[in-house]
């Protein structure tokens, strides 16, 4: 029996080999990093694309013309801000205060609420003027890269509804608390990719 064998107190340890599969909470955290970093492959891909379209605006408007920086400063404002709240949320679920939890959770909702309803206006008001996403390769690139980052912020929105409603019929079980601990990260990702987008597309654009 070797050294490592042994544990502090002479007892012996099982082998590394035979201790069996990792905890659940382990398996699924880094199953769910491996998703995300999937995800920022996708993303990094729309970003490589619409540097390279960012000239190609076939004599249509370019970002400059079209971008209100004002309006896109209070979304990015918004989904910062559902980052705290849904970090606090977080928090509120480690220390089973049901209350706060609601609380910063419904907050983090109503933000992105805010940001997808800044995004689609903006949309709404491109398109308004001709700036669709088919006048030029420029714009389809834009319209690529935006609209993916809102509809991830979508499907988050509708995973956090449907682990409110968990977190209400099923209190705070692992399960549910495995769920809103990946919910968090995605959350945060998304925060991430968006100053990205911010960034490059709109503090830019020429």
């Amino acid at each position: 029996m070797s050294a490592a064998e042994l544990t502090a107190d002479g007892g012996h340890e099982m082998p590394l080999s035979e201790q069996g599969p990792a905890p659940k909470q382990v398996v699924v955290g880094y199953g769910f990093w491996l998703f995300l970093l999937s995800d920022i492959v996708i993303f990094s891909a729309l970003f490589a694309a619409y540097a390279v379209l960012s000239d190609a605006t076939a004599n249509g408007p370019a970002g400059v013309r079209l971008f209100d920086r004002q309006r896109v400063f209070v979304e990015t404002v918004c989904l910062l801000a559902s980052s705290v709240t849904c970090g606090l949320g977080s928090l509120a679920v480690q220390n089973r205060n049901v209350t706060n939890a609601y609380i910063w959770l419904i907050a983090t909702l109503a933000l992105g609420a805010s940001f997808l309803k800044l995004e689609l206006s903006e949309f709404g008001s491109m398109m308004a003027i001709g700036a669709g996403p088919s006048r030029s390769a420029f714009l389809s690139a834009f319209y690529t890269l935006v609209g993916t980052h809102g509809l991830h912020v979508t499907a988050g929105m509708a995973w956090l509804i449907v682990m409110l409603t968990q977190l209400r019929t099923l209190g705070f079980q692992p399960m549910v608390r495995r769920r809103l601990f990946c919910f968090g990260l995605f959350w945060h990702a998304l925060d991430i990719v968006w100053i990205g987008v911010f960034t490059i597309v709109y503090l830019g654009a020429h």
